[in-house]
C-alpha cells in the first residue's frame, strides 16, 4: 500500500480528558464504538469488531431519515493503548469494498494511522490518513474533501468527548 505524493494527508490531533487505556478501548470495543463513532446524528450498528492485524471492524450507519451506508476498517497494526493502523473503505452489507455513496471519485481505500499518547492523565489522539494508490482524480478529490472531513471528525470527536465524560 502506498500513498501518492499528489494528495494531501488528513491530520487531526485532539486531546481527551481520559486515560489512554480507556480512550483506546473506546476505539476498539464494539460496546464503546456504537456510542460515538460516525457522523453526528447517525446510528451506528456494529456487524463485526475483530481488532487485530488482519481483523475487521464492519459497521453500518443509518441517518434519521433511514438512509443506510456501510463501512469497514481492515487492521494491519494494533499496538494496545498506543497505535492503530487500518485501511478504511465504504462497503456493502457483506463487507465487499464499494465506492462512496456520495462520489464515484472518492478513493476506494484510505490508510489511517491513529496514535494515542498519554499526557498528564489526558490522552492526545493523532489520526493521519490518506488515499491508498489513488488515481490523480481520486487524489485531487480527496484533497478537496479534507476540510469537510476535518469538520466531520470534529463532530465525531465531540461525541467521543461526551461519551468519555459519561464513563468518568
Amino acid at each position: 500500500m502506498s500513498e501518492t505524493t499528489n494528495s494531501r494527508s488528513l491530520v487531526i490531533t485532539r486531546t481527551f480528558n481520559a486515560p489512554r487505556e480507556l480512550v483506546f478501548q473506546c476505539w476498539t470495543k464494539p460496546e464503546h464504538l456504537s456510542h460515538w463513532w460516525g457522523p453526528t446524528g447517525m446510528q451506528l450498528d456494529v456487524s463485526t469488531c475483530d481488532v487485530r492485524p488482519g481483523g475487521m471492524f464492519h459497521f453500518s450507519m443509518k441517518s434519521p431519515d433511514g438512509f443506510q451506508m456501510w463501512g469497514k476498517f481492515v487492521y494491519s497494526e494494533v499496538s494496545p493503548s498506543d497505535k492503530l493502523v487500518y485501511t478504511n473503505s465504504f462497503s456493502d452489507a457483506d463487507a465487499n469494498t464499494i465506492r462512496a455513496p456520495f462520489s464515484p471519485v472518492f478513493p476506494l481505500e484510505i490508510l489511517n494511522i491513529v496514535n494515542f499518547e498519554e499526557q498528564d492523565g489526558k490522552t492526545v489522539v493523532t489520526i493521519s490518513g490518506g488515499p491508498v494508490n489513488p488515481t490523480e482524480e481520486e487524489a485531487a478529490f480527496y484533497t478537496s474533501m479534507i476540510e469537510n472531513m476535518e469538520q466531520g471528525f470534529g463532530g465525531t470527536f465531540n461525541q467521543l468527548d461526551e461519551y468519555l465524560a459519561k464513563l468518568a
